[in-house]
């Protein structure tokens, strides 16, 4: 885990290994060869202020992750667009895993785990230490009120 260049305080780095979660339920079919199950180790950017996870469209290619709609997104500095959402994204990070559904940027580079993601995995920001961790290091624990 590493903390982002100075001029970007506040932001965690974390690494993550995305997978096409498709491609995964037909290797535990043996449908498909495990070496052939489209995977990435990347480092994504933790970011409470966002609401999902946020991929790259290069990200997005080399998973060959399916487009299954589109939705209106709003950016911290007002903008707003219309960006395509995928679905089948195993996410593992921090011996947690989920699958999710992704917003498609076209031009960004890196991947951006927003709060969703944080929220399903159990996972906060240790604002002191500057990581991201486990609400409890013994395993996943859910709220219910």
């Amino acid at each position: 885990m590493t903390i982002k260049e100075p001029g970007e305080m506040g932001r965690v780095a974390i690494e993550v290994e995305l997978v096409n979660h498709a491609d995964a339920v037909l290797a535990g079919a043996n449908a498909l060869p495990l070496e052939k199950v489209r995977r990435i180790r990347i480092e994504a950017i933790v970011d409470t202020g966002a609401s999902h996870l946020v991929l790259p469209q290069a990200v997005v290619d080399r998973l060959g992750l399916p487009v299954v709609g589109r939705t209106a997104v709003r950016y911290a500095d007002q903008r707003s667009a219309t960006r395509n959402i995928v679905s089948d994204i195993e996410l593992h990070v921090l011996g947690r895993d989920g699958i999710f559904r992704a917003i498609v940027e076209p031009d960004r580079k890196d991947v951006l785990l927003g709060a969703i993601v944080l929220e399903d995995l159990d996972l906060i920001v240790d604002c002191r230490a500057q990581k991201l961790v486990p609400r409890d290091p013994n395993g996943m624990l859910a709220i219910i009120e």
